[in-house]
């Protein structure tokens, strides 16, 4: 109980200026001594410091924590509030009496799901029949805050680690490309949009009732740092989002159409007013859409689904597929058609000038390496506006519209911030934060042994990463050869592991391996033995099921049906250790056996 409130009301050690209410009063509440204990306790405390409360409070509401959501700075009112959700999280027993009231078939009264911290007292008591949100609430006071927070640290590490010889000789970014998806929205109440608006340089307009009537510009002399332009931004909208959030979209397409719009605003303080008019000057229409999506009643950028089919041959194509995938804008539609026309140039356009990719994520539980939405979309994303930046340069520089092979420029990949919306940290680089998530989870030992003891799930769980990080390398350019070996080494040249594996989830090992020998091949294991590779690999293949019916599948599979499973294996490999005809034919016999035991004909 302590702790929530103390969390709640700033986190402040004891006697610290920067809660603003005392821990000490808070540990009377906490302990149920009441309101007169816990205001005698705050006098204490301000007596010892030969401080007031309220200067204490007002000299530390800017460094607030944004997860609280009390604005009051009143102490009786702070006092009387702790008391309320104190009385509200022993209301417990709701959770029972309310299961057992739906299950009777009775009515359960609606309520707003969340977290406290994050959103209030409003959420309890629990036991109630939640929803996620209000949309027309969205984004809530509390994302925005937040969301400004993370856009102003995400436009300083850009001017501290950009080049001025890039594209662009501005210390900012012409355009950042964020992620609006549609579970982190609702789990953060907007925190994503609120990063838009920041960098747009705008603010929420809130009708009377609370509800979000209108984003509007903030005038150039009120953005800070002083003199910082408004960042054009692309949003990729997932499916869930623009199903979901229809009146976000209306109101973000009339905020950049107000910003492509604006008057006295010159183009160097103005990224969107510079890229909208250089789209018009292309014959472009709509030129101010800047929210795109997959078609409408559509979903997913189908890059996840070409990784794991192995149906790619290069970086290159995998971000031409989520360009395809993800052309169509949305907003309030226009003169020229309904809202979610295919607008590819347009894309290209914005691709072509993006210097940064924003990601929210919003759980604990799952990050960028458990989960191939990130990479098929977050990394796609990037990769094609890797490749667009050089098919600009290119064009700039009378070479035409080159670039977008696997050797071009890598400088011109932009850079991806990684926003963790259940801290209060900094945004990450993009392979800060994967090298950690390989270390905590894939790479770790203890967790690989957990996850190999789970059975056939755990197994599954485990082949599902592997293909998530062959994923990062293929979009991202995220090569690190280590994760690799100690991959190599932890489930598959491990016998005990390699064992446990295959007898739990035998499709599932299969993938692990599979992954490992994809990687060398296409060229993602940089560093790799390529000898050491085929020979200790393949060895742990050789037994009755596996290892037949993984060569069976690398020289026998169909052709026509697009099989790509040869650049799995290095090149010499697959090309002078071929089987002879009669070892050919010895492994036909060998699957058809295995074939006929595994369906019991036998």
């Amino acid at each position: 109980m302590g702790s929530y409130l103390e969390a709640y009301y700033g986190n402040g050690e004891a006697g610290a200026s920067s809660s603003r209410v005392p821990v000490e009063a808070l540990r009377e509440i906490a302990q149920g001594n009441g309101v007169a204990a816990a205001r005698a306790a705050m006098q204490r405390v301000v007596v010892s410091s030969s401080s007031s409360f309220s200067s204490s409070s007002s000299s530390s509401s800017s460094s607030l924590s944004t997860s609280s959501t009390s604005t009051s700075t009143d102490p009786d009112l702070l006092l009387s509030e702790a008391e309320t959700i104190r009385s509200l999280l022993l209301q417990n027993t709701d959770e029972i009496s309310g299961l057992l009231t739906a299950l009777d078939g009775r009515y359960v009264p609606a309520a707003p799901g969340g977290d406290l911290l994050r959103d209030g007292p409003g959420v309890l008591p629990t036991g109630r029949n939640i929803y996620s949100l209000d949309p027309f609430r969205m984004p809530s006071a509390t994302a925005v805050a937040r969301g400004a927070r993370s856009a102003d640290a995400i436009l300083q590490a850009h001017a501290s680690s950009y080049s001025s010889s890039d594209l662009s000789s501005s210390l900012y970014p012409e355009t950042v490309a964020v992620n609006l998806w549609g579970l982190d929205a609702i789990k953060t109440r907007g925190e994503s949009v609120g990063i838009v608006l920041r960098l747009v340089g705008a603010r929420v307009v809130n009708e009377g009732t609370g509800r979000v009537a209108r984003f509007e510009l903030i005038p150039l002399e009120e953005l800070t740092p002083p003199g910082r332009p408004r960042v054009d931004v692309l949003c990729n909208v997932s499916g869930i989002f623009r199903d979901s959030f229809r009146n976000v979209l209306d109101l973000l397409d009339a905020l950049f159409e107000a910003a492509a719009n604006a008057q006295g605003e010159t183009e160097e303080q103005n990224f969107i007013k510079k890229h909208a008019r250089e789209a018009a000057e292309e014959q472009i229409a709509r030129p101010a859409s800047r929210l795109f999506s997959n078609p409408a009643g559509d979903y997913g950028s189908m890059v996840g689904e070409r990784v794991g089919a192995g149906n790619w041959d290069s970086g290159a194509e995998l971000g031409a597929t989520w360009a395809a995938r993800n052309a169509f804008s949305f907003g309030r539609g226009g003169a020229d058609g309904e809202a979610g026309a295919a607008r590819p140039e347009l894309l290209e356009s914005l691709l072509s000038t993006t210097e940064r990719v924003v990601q929210t994520v919003d759980s604990v539980e799952y990050g960028l390496t458990d989960i191939n939405e990130y990479y098929a979309n977050t990394g796609a994303l990037a990769r094609a506006a890797g490749d667009a930046r050089a098919r600009r340069r290119a064009k700039e520089e009378g070479g035409g519209r080159s670039g977008g092979g696997e050797e071009k420029d890598q400088t011109l990949m932009p850079a991806v911030s990684v926003v963790e919306a259940f801290g209060d940290g900094p945004p990450r680089d993009l392979d800060a934060v994967l090298r950690l998530e390989y270390r905590s989870k894939l790479l770790n030992p203890k967790w690989a042994k957990a996850m190999a003891g789970a059975g056939s799930g755990g197994a599954f769980e485990i082949g599902q990463r592997m293909t998530a990080m062959l994923g990062w390398g293929a979009t991202s350019g995220f090569k690190e050869s280590w994760t690799w070996q100690q991959a190599a080494e932890t489930y598959v040249l491990d016998q005990e592991m390699a064992s446990t594996l295959k007898k739990n989830n035998p499709e599932a090992f299969r993938n692990v391996v599979g992954r490992m020998l994809e990687a060398a091949g296409r060229g993602i294991w940089e560093d790799a033995d390529e000898e050491m590779l085929v020979r200790k690999l393949l060895k742990v293949f050789f037994s009755p099921l596996f290892g037949v019916l993984f060569l069976f599948l690398f020289f026998f599979f169909d052709e026509k049906r697009g099989s790509k499973l040869t650049l799995f294996l290095p090149s010499h490999f697959h090309s002078t250790k071929n089987p002879s005809n009669q070892e050919q034919e010895k492994l036909r016999n060998a699957y058809s056996d295995i074939d006929d035991r595994i369906e019991g004909v036998v």
